[in-house]
């Protein structure tokens, strides 16, 4: 079989088109890259959809822990407190057994015990408290001047939380943002490991590598092609995120702008 059909076969295979069957023996390298590329199609869609709905939650989480009602402080304190306390694989875990004792009351949750939709909802929640408590830092640093600025103005409420405080709370929180959109995308690979099953073997990047090296006994193929698609991954978010970064300081003197520094988490 030629490499370009092995592609055509097995592109989208993880989504469940094109050839049904896995390789069984004689596996090439094509066959590697092109099915650990097509796990890696899930990785994206975890971790595009839960930055984007996890960025909303935690300016929500934000705002609210930097309140001064205790009413609304509370609840935020102890959601970042629970998902960051406690580590994702065990946040996986426990809400697959949750999601299915749902699954037996209603047949409307039966949706949450698939990886596709119930390990999205722990990966948002998760990424929501991190990212929470980055932003609330960079509300707690707002500067003095932004604010007396803004009163003098009269701008109060929400007109000042949109025009001031905001936009200053993303410029100062996007560099660590970075590292967490980053982190989020690497902690992906834990989502067919577990309590989530991959259906008819419909897994991610680390799945397919996982299925090579068991069936090789040589985990020194497989594994290094895992990282490089990530580190091409990774590549491509601090792209843009960084033109992100680099439209919110527009405003600002060339050296006065904030670097990207990325540091890579070696454990949540």
């Amino acid at each position: 079989m030629s490499c370009i059909q092995t592609i055509q076969d097995y592109a989208f295979r993880s989504f469940g088109y094109g050839e049904r069957l896995l390789p069984r023996s004689d596996f090439t390298l094509c066959e590697q890259f092109t099915l650990i590329g097509s796990g890696l199609l899930w990785n994206i869609y975890f971790g595009i959809i839960a930055v984007a709905v996890g960025f909303v939650l935690a300016t929500l989480l934000a705002v609210g822990k930097n309140a001064q009602s205790r009413w609304a402080r509370k609840p935020a304190e102890w959601f970042i407190f629970l998902f960051r306390g406690s580590p994702l694989f065990i946040q996986f875990f426990f809400a697959y057994f949750l999601f299915l004792k749902l699954k037996s009351v209603s047949s409307l949750f039966d949706p949450l015990s698939s990886a596709w939709a119930g390990a999205l909802i722990v990966l948002f929640l998760n990424t929501a408290a991190y990212s929470a408590d980055i932003f609330y830092g960079a509300l707690r640093s707002l500067p003095k001047g932004d604010i007396e600025a803004a009163d003098a103005y009269g701008l109060s409420g929400w007109s000042r939380f949109r025009r001031i405080s905001w936009p200053t709370m993303l410029r100062l929180a996007w560099p660590a943002y970075t590292n967490e959109a980053i982190f989020l995308f690497h902690a992906t690979t834990l989502v067919f490991f577990s309590g989530f099953p991959a259906w008819q073997q419909k897994g991610d990047a680390l799945y397919y590598a996982n299925y090579f090296a068991d069936k090789t006994f040589n985990p020194f193929i497989p594994y290094p092609i895992l990282a490089f698609y990530f580190i091409l991954l990774t590549l491509v978010i601090i792209s843009l995120f960084g033109m992100v970064n680099t439209r919110l300081n527009r405003h600002l003197p060339q050296n006065q702008r904030a670097k990207m520094k990325i540091k890579l988490n070696l454990i949540r």
